[in-house]
């Protein structure tokens, strides 16, 4: 059975490897778009919203890419090689008009295509772009009926409804695109993680992944939080994963939190696989760093991407971003960085012996 989350990925770009230990800059594997900020949804533990988390400090939510930045981004991104886009909030990514003739342009340019979204747009010809042209597509859910989607998210009506009505045509498509949940784990909903996760089965949705919602910028109020629900937790986790079988599974990404948040790495490798283009033209190190002062490498607005990118004060503000002075906060990469720090750490001849 094949592997969709691992942090091992980087293992198939030993240049990277290699620019990282001359110091060089290279083109990113993958770049994370975030083409509006607007949204249509209001979630309590957004982390661009609410003030008791970094992300989204210096957010402008009227914020989006004029369209004709975009194609210049587009532009650079096949010309430089980019292998990988994922279109993500700050705000809803499928509320950007243009998206979908974004999409296929990407794809026709041989870079492979995906998105984060609330579902709620994902329908016509938005549904058609990913579905013809995606890779993959993953819906972030936290409920499991309309009255408890609407407070989660501060909306009124069928949301929930919505959004079980394009996951239904979206996966009646019969595409290669793979369909995906991000169930958000809370106090309030860990109890359905079980009911949801078979009826997204019933669906046909491919996967759902599970992880614990981030309520603070310290690792042990996070922990705190879940600590009252975890055992619970884990015995909904170990029910829901019975449903595997060959054409859906649940993916465990439920842990402690604590380990994410202090480092103790001087320097982030992860930059040079990643970056994040944000609705302000803001180039930013991580997706967990966008729309803040310390995260920012830089603007496109008055220059093309890939000149800023390949530019001496790009390269400088790479190697000089310290995580255990700047990054104390919640990191998706962490992981990847310790695989890939580690990785560059063995003596070489050492390294022989396998």
């Amino acid at each position: 059975m094949t592997v969709l989350y691992s942090s091992m990925k980087f293992l198939r770009f030993t240049d990277h490897l290699q620019a990282i230990q001359e110091q060089r800059v290279v083109a990113p594997v993958h770049i994370c778009i975030k083409p509006t900020n607007r949204c249509n949804h209001d979630c309590w533990y957004c982390s661009y919203k609410v003030s008791n988390l970094q992300l989204g400090t210096d957010m402008v939510e009227e914020d989006s890419i004029p369209a004709d930045k975009m194609d210049e981004i587009v532009s650079d991104i096949i010309a430089m090689g980019v292998k990988a886009v994922t279109f993500s909030g700050g705000g809803e990514p499928l509320l950007y008009k243009p998206l979908p003739d974004v999409v296929r342009r990407l794809a026709n340019g041989g870079v492979k295509v995906a998105t984060l979204t609330n579902g709620i747009n994902l329908k016509g010809r938005m549904a058609d772009a990913f579905a013809d042209c995606g890779t993959w597509v993953r819906i972030s859910i936290d409920a499991w009926d309309d009255v408890s989607y609407c407070q989660a998210r501060g909306l009124k009506g069928t949301p929930f409804s919505q959004v079980v009505e394009n996951v239904r045509h979206f996966t009646g498509r019969n595409g290669s695109c793979v369909l995906g949940i991000s169930y958000i784990i809370t106090q309030d909903n860990y109890e359905h993680i079980y009911d949801v996760s078979l009826m997204f089965r019933e669906l046909g949705v491919n996967h759902v992944k599970l992880s614990g919602v981030v309520v603070s910028d310290d690792g042990a109020g996070n922990n705190d939080y879940h600590h009252s629900i975890m055992p619970r937790v884990k015995e909904e986790i170990q029910r829901a994963q019975a449903l595997n079988n060959d054409s859906f599974s649940v993916v465990d990404h439920y842990h402690e939190l604590e380990e994410r948040f202090d480092k103790q790495y001087t320097f982030c490798p992860f930059l040079q696989f990643l970056t994040v283009i944000g609705a302000d033209c803001g180039v930013y190190v991580c997706h967990d760093k966008a729309y803040t002062d310390s995260g920012l490498l830089g603007s496109i607005k008055e220059c093309d991407f890939r000149s800023f990118w390949f530019s001496e004060e790009n390269r400088r503000r790479i190697y000089a971003l310290d995580p255990s002075q700047q990054c104390h906060h919640h990191c998706v990469t962490h992981a990847r960085n310790l695989a890939i720090l580690e990785y560059l750490s063995i003596e070489p001849e050492h390294g022989l012996f396998v």
